[in-house]
């Protein structure tokens, strides 16, 4: 199935964390995003046009966590530079969540992103 068709799971019934390879595997399907040297997180970085376009990526972002229930870390610096990050921290590892929110904010619209 489609990263971006599911839904994510309770972190608590997950049990563990991915394995590289698996993250390695899901971080395919997710373009533009990176994942962390220590492999327990992914992350994207974007240059917005500026503060504002930055506020309603951030905001279009919000409900796409509340919905799935698993929440991203904004940094936002020089006011339009945003970075996404992905953890699962009740595991301290990358989990299948991680990659179904970045594949659902990748479906987000350019005009959001630009």
């Amino acid at each position: 199935m489609i990263l971006a068709q599911k839904h994510c799971l309770p972190c608590e019934g997950i049990g563990t964390s991915l394995t590289e390879e698996q993250a390695l595997g899901l971080l395919k399907q997710t373009p533009e995003w990176e994942i962390s040297p220590n492999k327990r997180l992914i992350f994207r970085q974007l240059s917005l046009r500026n503060f504002m376009s930055a506020v309603k990526l951030i905001n279009a972002i919000a409900v796409i966590a509340e919905a799935e229930n698993h929440h991203p870390d904004f940094h936002l610096s020089n006011y339009r530079h945003l970075q996404i990050t992905l953890s699962t921290h009740a595991l301290k590892g990358l989990t299948e969540n991680d990659f179904i929110v970045a594949a659902k904010i990748n479906q987000l619209p350019l005009d959001l992103k630009a």
